[in-house]
């Protein structure tokens, strides 16, 4: 019997192919959506899931604001870890991390650029899963001793035995460091990425180290991370730590959270790396949501609409006495065939599409046994629709009256119109919201790009790298002027300069814990700037539009210079309404008096995501060790891109010449800048990719309505053409009611788009606003698909021949 069902419904299937396919793709489509989108989601809300991991946490400070703390830098003091180990005996296990952003190693010929290391306490293989694939643990408590990932320890030793080894170090001076271990690659899915470790207790014979090699609570420059015991009561450990006071600072205060909380939850200075979005995971989550259910309800729809085809045969059927389980047995096992080729399609399409997927987000998501865990989850959901949006039609379909049915005048009730009607309803309002959504996306992203940063970064590439030499000679040491004085020869260059960071780079140097003294006299113990040293002539590469005063002289190198440049924030900071009031004054910190030459006006640093802080930039070589890691070089004007690669090797051999062992890299400032907007711009593409899926299937769902609605007017459409009507007055007739519908679901979907797109908004310090043509352009979008799809099959009922819609009258 069950292989009977079968059979009738695989021919039944086959037999109607347009209304097959429609099934077929509209969940399949929906289908893979589905599950794409949630292994993204799976996998960013995987992050830092390890043995253990819901007993790590990771230290952070707390900064005052006003009355108030508010979550401040990600990084502590080195004395942080070890010394709420011993006040708390609830955490077990601290360790210190020390980041080092870039270093170079040399064995032999092999010369490779390594970034994201530590020093790192031994303690820190008890707290993270990641033990050694090979060395001695014990031997990582000694000085100048690393541990390589698997990777890197291949890069540098080929296939030869690491562990024993040793090789040169270079971070602007060489180091000869022991191989103790070698450890997996850290997986993807963790908030702090390191190639290497290095023993903290190198820090003590490093010269790199400087103050940071003496235990104090001067310099919050370490990540700190802590395992507390099983069943610890966090939320008291939390207040506990909050109520302490080791480091004799009222204005701050240290605070715990969740390591696997981190990568959605936490975008503090200092962060190890960018990090993901809670909201953006919860947007893509809601759309993965939706595209199914908006299938599911047009597989309801198209499948109740092809059931009035099919009247007479369920009439035969009852007539020759078949109940009605064993018609809904037959829909069901229809709608199980239907299913089962559109989940063998969507698990192709998912195929076909994830790496094109991993492509566009930077991921390498995989479907696999290795990670059903993330699906498995969400299986009863998909079963409970599956099985409700099969359910529904076949009730309806074994319900029709026999006699009613051989007739051919099966009437839906008037519950059953409306609940199509409602759920066509929904389909739309879902689309409107996400329509809205991706114009707002699409409109913030273009406001990022296009406003005035208040700096040209046009035409400046920036250089640097390491200088392989025993002795300490960095970067922007000695010679750093002989390749300024070399790289002006060139005859499309216009100007040079050093800096320590620039816009749009990693660099974030936030002064949070430094007093300072305002020209009124009076001391701030907490005022937070960011700070960064650069030539005098780093104001004319810029090109920074100065409001009071001018920038600082250049002074000789190896001397100590105090004179500084303000930003227009921080001159407001400092009570300044105008800006030339300042120009000269005193400003004190780090013990020194600086000089205020200038104020320019305010520009963004660190991308528009962010709002404008108070800076200061000063002439510093004595305070970065005559270092200040990147060359400028501005470029003229109305050069064109063919010239470009031959003028880069101009300047690639001109620093050759200069530094002839040494490592080199470069980029162009405005290209770093706006790789800030990367992921929201491929939010974006993803948000519109997935909005017109939801759209195509809207549109299935409403041709499905359309159909069921026509069969249900077929007779009401000849008489009327009888009667005289028109093809025009037909088409508005049978229009209008649709368009009505579309109408209320723009209604709805206005105020939840606008509440939840203003909610994302408010993410971004700088924020374009929600216009009124926005919400008009989505309504005409929806409006316009409605129109498609009821047109189509609306015009082929206004002209067909309504002799035989009324035969059987």
């Amino acid at each position: 019997m069950i292989r009977n069902h079968f059979k009738i419904a695989f021919r039944y299937l086959f037999k109607n192919k347009l209304y097959s396919i429609l099934n077929i793709v509209g969940l399949a489509l929906g289908i893979a959506a589905f599950v794409i989108i949630t292994l993204y989601v799976g996998y960013e809300r995987s992050y830092d899931k390890f043995e253990g991991s819901d007993e790590v946490f990771r230290i952070y400070m707390d900064y005052a604001e006003g009355e108030n703390f508010v979550p401040g830098d990600a990084q502590t003091y080195n004395l942080s870890g070890p010394t709420l180990k011993k006040e708390f005996p609830e955490i077990i296990e601290q360790v210190r991390l020390y980041r080092l952003e870039k270093i170079t190693f040399v064995n032999g010929d092999k010369v490779i650029q390594q970034p994201n290391g530590s020093l790192a306490d031994e303690s820190y293989f008890r707290i993270f899963d990641n033990p050694l694939i090979s060395g001695t643990l014990s031997d990582f408590k000694k000085p100048n001793t690393i541990i390589l990932t698997k990777t890197l320890a291949e890069k540098l030793f080929g296939e030869d035995q690491a562990v024993g080894k040793s090789l040169s170090v270079f971070d602007g001076s060489s180091t000869t460091m022991e191989v103790v271990g070698v450890i997996k690659d850290i997986p993807k899915n963790t908030h702090y990425k390191t190639n290497f470790l290095i023993s903290y207790s190198t820090i003590t014979t490093w010269d790199r180290m400087g103050n940071n090699a003496k235990p104090n609570w001067n310099g919050n420059n370490f990540f700190t991370y802590i395992k507390v015991a099983p069943k610890t009561n966090t939320d008291a450990l939390r207040k506990k730590i909050m109520a302490s006071d080791f480091e004799k600072d009222p204005n701050e205060r240290h605070n715990i959270e969740a390591v696997s909380d981190i990568h959605l939850h936490s975008d503090k200075p200092y962060e190890a790396e960018a990090n993901g979005s809670s909201s953006r995971v919860r947007f893509l989550s809601a759309i993965a949501f939706i595209i199914l259910i908006l299938s599911w309800l047009n597989y309801v729809n198209l499948a109740t609409a092809k059931s009035l085809e099919r009247c007479k045969e369920v009439g035969i059927r009852k007539v020759a006495g078949a109940p009605r389980s064993q018609l809904i047995i037959q829909s069901l096992g229809e709608s199980f065939l239907l299913n089962l080729f559109a989940l063998l399609l969507g698990v192709g399409l998912v195929y076909l599409m994830l790496p094109l997927f991993n492509r566009f987000v930077g991921k390498e998501l995989v479907l696999g046994l290795s990670n059903l865990s993330i699906i498995v989850p969400y299986l009863g959901f998909i079963f409970l629709g599956t099985l409700l949006s099969s359910l529904y039609p076949a009730m309806v379909i074994s319900g029709f009256s026999p006699i009613r049915a051989l007739k051919g005048k099966v009437i839906a009730s008037r519950d059953g119109i409306n609940i199509r009607k409602g759920l066509i309803g929904l389909q739309f309002c879902a689309t409107v919201v996400l329509i809205v959504g991706t114009l707002v996306v699409s409109k913030q992203i273009q406001f990022l790009r296009e406003q005035p940063l208040g700096v040209d970064l046009g035409q400046i590439v920036a250089l640097n790298g390491e200088i392989l030499e025993t002795q300490s000679d960095s970067l922007m040491g000695q010679k750093a002027s002989v390749l300024e004085s070399e790289l002006l020869k060139l005859p499309f260059v216009d100007t040079v300069s050093q800096s320590k960071t620039y816009p749009g780079d990693g660099y974030d140097n936030l002064s949070s814990t430094v007093g300072i003294t305002f020209p009124d006299g009076i001391e701030r113990e907490r005022q937070l700037f960011y700070l960064y040293g650069a030539k005098s002539t780093y104001f004319d590469v810029m090109n920074f539009k100065f409001i009071a005063g001018k920038g600082y002289e250049p002074v000789l190198e190896g001397t100590k210079n105090f004179d500084i440049v303000l930003n227009e924030t921080f001159a407001r900071k400092m009570g300044f309404t105008n800006a030339s009031e300042i120009v000269g004054k005193t400003v004190k910190f780090w013990g020194e008096n600086f000089k205020v030459t200038g104020v320019i006006a305010d520009y963004h640093h660190f991308g528009l995501k962010n709002k404008i802080e108070p800076l200061i930039i000063g002439n510093l070589y004595w305070a970065y060790g005559g270092s200040m890691d990147n060359v400028l070089v501005k470029m003229n004007t109305g050069l064109s891109l063919a010239s470009m690669d031959e003028n880069l090797d101009q300047i690639q051999q001109k620093w050759k010449d200069v530094f002839p062992q040494s490592t080199l890299n470069y980029t162009f400032l405005d290209k770093k800048f706006e790789a800030q907007y990367l992921e929201d711009t491929k939010f974006g593409t993803a948000f519109q990719i997935f909005t017109g899926l939801a759209i195509f299937i809207a549109g299935l769902g409403l041709f499905g309505l359309t159909s069921y609605t026509i069969l249900q007017r077929k007779k009401e459409i000849g008489i009327r053409k009888v009667s005289g009507a028109s093809v025009l007055q037909i088409l508005t007739l049978l229009n209008k009611d649709f368009l009505k519908l579309v109408g209320i679901s723009f209604i709805l979907a206005v105020p939840i788009a606008w509440y939840f797109m203003d909610k994302w908004l408010q993410e971004f310090a700088y924020q374009t606003k929600l216009s009124w043509w926005i919400f008009i352009i989505a309504g005409t979008a929806a409006f316009t698909v409605a129109l498609l799809s009821v047109s189509f099959q609306a015009t082929k009922a206004a002209i067909a021949n309504p002799v035989k819609s009324l035969r059987t009258e």
